[in-house]
């Protein structure tokens, strides 16, 4: 596996992943309304491809594919973080969220994980703020907003 920048042309494909992720991943703890509003069959690739390009953004890449992908706002807002289905659990989404976290001397980083996501980011130190109910297309869902704060090593955070 190597992790590099993201592409225009890599859009489809994360989207692809991204959609079958929420579907099949997500749908241990969200409902099949909630997958559907969360992440449809249908996504606007030009929009997609602008926030990648607005945002920091790794692409996961095994024997020319991508199995993950993950992406941070200049703020320190760790926007999305997937993970293909068949490459759960082997370390794709930590090394994706390692180069995330490196990429600026951020002070805090914050995310709003979902409830499959929230375990995985407690591990990495993250603490939750707090819950939320969020609306997608009409559908009310849970997730938690989080954030980890880093140490400063008096070079950078």
């Amino acid at each position: 596996m190597r992790i590099r920048s993201y592409r225009s042309s890599d859009a489809k494909a994360m989207a692809e992943l991204f959609y079958e992720t929420v579907h099949t991943v997500n749908r241990a703890d969200y409902t099949k309304e909630q997958a559907e509003a969360w992440a449809p069959r249908e996504r606007d690739l030009e929009a997609w491809d602008r926030s990648f390009r607005e945002h920091y953004t790794c692409v996961a890449e095994e024997a020319g594919q991508i199995i993950g992908f993950g992406d941070m706002a200049p703020s320190g807002y760790l926007d999305r973080l997937y993970v293909h289905k068949e490459h759960q659990r082997e370390g794709v989404g930590s090394q994706i969220c390692d180069r995330l976290e490196q990429w600026k001397a951020f002070p805090r980083i914050t995310v709003h994980a979902s409830i499959t996501a929230r375990l995985f980011f407690e591990k990495r130190g993250y603490r939750v703020l707090t819950s939320q109910t969020v609306e997608r297309s009409g559908v009310k869902m849970v997730n938690f907003v989080m954030e980890k704060k880093l140490e400063y090593d008096g070079k950078g955070y």
